[in-house]
């Protein structure tokens, strides 16, 4: 109410706007379009699963998951749109909601997202024949407000993102100043010039859109500017760069070596806090031909290149602004208020973002590489302010948003601010080699749906009649027609009333000179006097001539008054049978309105119950995918289950059978044993039976008499039961594998004759992963003391094998133990060798008449002879009888 007070200035500007604390909020609305294979024999990463889910599948080679098995995963979208979706599909859904919002006074932003090649200027653009979202937009704005245009320059843009109005003299002045100036842009509409044939079919637009309930008591001007974003740095695409006289070159990018690239401009702020482009040229358009062939000359230079991935790469950030004013007209309809408290100012963006891509496929170098940095920083600042504005609405946190960090964010962070609705198009494609990026796309787009701005405000009513500007067109029509009915046009009186008052002065007598020279000239004044006399004549016939006519004219009048009076009682009377027939139709269409209720109410069950319907089929549709994804969660779970099982099973097989053949072979050898050892004892029996008897051998030496201590070796089996292979050394160590001695420092030299040896091992004090992965066998040498006070050394033996993870583990096989024992101590004397004695011809029939004792001293074995390991066999002499 205070700004209303205060009289209209030019240069006043509207307060700041506060965002309002109970203002609503929605999420910023992403949608997703796939874009066709090319060629569509190509493998396909990306599948759409309904209208509102996409999956994407790892392609062949891929790297796997740590769980070993691929996975697919499945973004949500507001909508996804499929290969075979228009271009006037995508509008309706998208855009055209925009676009209403745009003439009803709100903002919006629109942009599209995705790697580069996904198709993100052809959605923005479109191509011959079949025009994208921006031809779209612009032809659907002149549509709606095509009947309602204010005159150029009637609004004019000032240089601090405001606008201000003119009067229709003003803005008559303006339009002659600027067409006979020889150079300005984009001076002459396009409608007197011939069309550009390279984008003529792309704003035929064969659907006419429009919006409805257009405020038609306002006048509307579309204003229009391109800028891309490069290096972040701004440019002015519709900027005119004038040629250098002494070096007269094409001033175009990519045809001139000395091309000179135009100024770069800076983000301002307005005192409405919101961001615009200092000095950036704005064209006011009137159709969309203008508007698109505006746009046209900006694409013309706008950077692109050739990379490995994409034939014409954007190379920057293209901004093309829509900038939409209008104002009410005055109580009588015809004029624009000159206030510019009145004017409402809505802006549509269209951006079209530049490709993400990765320079190890590119291929990108020079400055190729430096587009391509500056591209993705872009874009990864974009994502940061996307992620702090989320963590600070989940959370309710207040960090600081980086929109500074670059230009992209900082030109639209009034838009997440709350100065109207964002949009934004994720276009992927289902191309395999560009799955990973497509894969951190749908990451960011869904990050970007938990994002809430707040809903734009309505603009104010201005508090005037609705309907003024029909009624005074209304007015003026039935005007003119009763005065073309009594003698002419409007127009045509007005000029034959200006010639009947030029006729009736020149038909008045000139009046003379009328110069004094002399006090006493008698000449000049009677003449003057007499000239006035008859102009007064002249006058009081013309008075009575006017008189005249005026009686005649008021009697016309009656005479009218009485024909209109009979002509209106005529019409009353056929105003009451036509309002009988009204009365008899509305009473039909009260029955029809009724019968209407009925339906719609039947309609409204019917709706009802299809909702129930699908509702339910929805849920059972729902739960069969959970069926079939937990049936085929188990089947998986089954198949690796029996995997396991398979490799279980086959294991244990492998181990039972060298088991089998371990026990097969160590029986084999006890057989071979036995039978040696009986075959033995038959020839020493065969020997003494068959020997005479006169002949009685003396006994040869006990050599375990002579020695004092002997090592004795026994093995025990592990405490596991793997499959060990049958060897027949001491050590076990007979073999090409290398062993790790592992021996700790407190070990303690025996000094025994008997000591394990192994020849190709690696003597170590600790164990160590390093050893461990150069040998195949382990052995730790372990001591402790006996019972009988003497010490015995345990060999622990295993195999050494190599763990998924990449280390090892040892699997013990067996225990070697080896102790000191001391011989039998006897009642009798160790007896000499023969070969020092002399023989003894007498002896007791006892010595060696035993046969028993004398095959059992034959056949005693000694630790390490060539029965093999493992095998003991302990044999003490009788004594002698006494």
């Amino acid at each position: 109410m205070r700004s209303a007070m205060r009289p209209a200035k030019p240069t006043r500007r509207l307060p700041p706007k506060k965002p309002s604390g109970t203002s609503q909020k929605e999420p910023v609305g992403v949608y997703c379009r796939v874009r066709p294979l090319s060629p569509p024999d190509q493998e396909c990463c990306i599948e759409v699963i309904n209208e509102t889910t996409v999956q994407l599948h790892p392609p062949d080679g891929c790297k796997t998951n740590r769980n070993g098995e691929y996975k697919a995963t499945q973004y949500s979208f507001k909508e996804v749109f499929g290969t075979q979706v228009t271009q006037k599909e995508l509008f309706d859904i998208v855009s055209r909601p925009l676009v209403e919002d745009l003439i009803r006074g709100k903002n919006g932003l629109l942009f599209t997202y995705g790697v580069t090649g996904s198709g993100k200027t052809h959605t923005m653009t479109g191509s011959p024949g079949d025009g994208g979202l921006l031809p779209r937009s612009l032809s659907m704005i002149f549509n709606s407000i095509g009947d309602f245009q204010a005159k150029r320059y009637v609004f004019k843009l000032d240089e601090k993102n405001g606008m201000d109005v003119q009067n229709e003299v003003d803005a008559l002045l303006e339009r002659q100043k600027r067409e006979v100036q020889p150079q300005v842009v984009h001076r002459t509409p396009l409608s007197r010039q011939r069309m550009d044939p390279e984008f003529a079919d792309m704003i035929n637009i064969q659907e006419h859109c429009k919006v409805e309930d257009v405020d038609e008591d306002s006048v509307y001007s579309v204003f229009v500017s391109y800028i891309e974003i490069y290096n972040n740095y701004i440019y002015d695409l519709l900027e005119e760069v004038p040629l250098d006289p002494i070096k007269p070159k094409w001033n175009t990018p990519g045809k001139n070596a000395e091309f000179i690239p135009p100024q770069s401009r800076i983000l301002r702020e307005d005192l409405n806090h919101n961001m615009y482009v200092a000095g950036c040229t704005e064209v006011e358009v009137k159709s969309t031909e203008e508007a698109f062939d505006v746009f046209w000359k900006g694409q013309k230079r706008r950077r692109i290149a050739n990379t490995q991935l994409n034939r014409e790469s954007s190379r920057s950030h293209s901004v093309f602004m829509i900038k939409l004013a209008q104002a009410p007209l005055d109580a009588d309809g015809d004029h624009v208020l000159q206030e510019r408290e009145q004017i409402t100012l809505s802006q549509l963006s269209l951006v079209d973002l530049a490709g993400s891509e990765r320079t190890n496929r590119t291929r990108a170098e020079g400055n190729r590489l430096r587009e391509a940095g500056n591209i993705n920083q872009s874009l990864m600042t974009l994502r940061t302010c996307i992620e702090v504005l989320r963590e600070n609405q989940l959370c309710g946190t207040n960090k600081m948003v980086p929109y500074r960090d670059s230009k992209l964010t900082h030109l639209f962070k009034n838009y997440f601010d709350g100065e109207g609705k964002v949009r934004m198009i994720v276009c992927v494609n289902p191309k395999a080699d560009d799955y990973e990026e497509s894969l951190q796309v749908m990451r960011f787009a869904e990050m970007t749906q938990e994002v809430e701005v707040a809903r734009p405000v309505d603009k104010p009513i201005c508090g005037l009649t609705p309907g003024r500007r029909y009624r005074n067109q209304a007015f003026k029509e039935e005007l003119t027609r009763r005065l073309e009915d009594r003698g002419g046009p409007l127009n045509g009186g007005d000029a034959e009333d200006q010639a009947v008052v030029e006729i009736l002065i020149q038909s008045f007598p000139p009046l003379p000179s009328c110069e004094l020279l002399d006090a006493n000239d008698d000449q000049s004044l009677p003449k003057l006097i007499e000239v006035l006399e008859k102009r007064c004549r002249i006058r009081q016939m013309m008075a009575e001539e006017f008189n005249k006519n005026v009686c005649s004219f008021r009697a016309m009048l009656q005479d009218l008054n009485g024909v209109v009076t009979a002509k209106e009682n005529i019409a009353q009377g056929r105003m009451t049978e036509k309002d009988k027939v009204i009365a008899s139709q509305k009473s039909e269409i009260d029955r029809l309105d009724k019968k209407i209720k009925t339906l719609e109410y039947k309609i409204d069950i019917l709706e009802k119950t299809t909702t129930i319907y699908e509702d339910e089929k929805r849920t059972i549709q729902q739960d069969l995918e959970n069926h079939q994804q937990k049936l085929h969660r188990q089947l998986s779970d089954k198949r690796r289950l029996e995997g396991r099982l398979q490799g279980m099973m086959n294991e244990n097989a492998m181990k039972w059978e060298k088991e089998c053949e371990r026990r097969v072979a160590a029986k084999q050898l006890e057989m071979q044993n036995k039978l040696w050892v009986k075959d033995e004892k038959l020839k020493q029996l065969k020997a003494i039976v068959t020997e005479p008897k006169g002949d009685k051998p003396e006994r040869p030496p006990r050599e375990k008499d002579r020695e004092p201590r002997v090592p004795v070796r026994s093995v025990s089996p592990a405490p596991t039961a793997p499959p060990v292979h049958p060897r027949h050394r001491r050590s076990h160590s007979a073999g090409t594998e290398r062993w790790v001695d592992h021996k700790p420092p407190s070990s303690v030299e025996t000094d025994t004759v008997m000591q394990p040896h192994v020849p190709n091992s690696i003597k170590v004090n600790v164990a160590s992963e390093k050893a461990l992965a150069k040998c195949h066998k382990y052995m730790l040498t372990h001591q402790q003391l006996a019972s009988d006070g003497e010490i015995e050394t345990k060999l622990i033996k295993g195999d050494v094998y190599k763990t998924r993870g990449g280390g090892q583990s040892v699997q013990f096989t067996d225990i070697e133990t080896l102790r000191q024992q001391s011989p039998p101590s006897g009642g009798r004397k160790r007896r000499s060798s023969p070969s020092n004695q002399p023989p003894q011809e007498e002896t007791t029939d006892a010595d060696w008449t035993d046969v028993e004792t004398r095959c059992s001293v034959a056949v005693e074995m000694r630790a390490g002879s060539n029965l093999g390991p493992g095998y003991e066999h302990h044999v003490v002499s009788k004594r002698r009888r006494p």
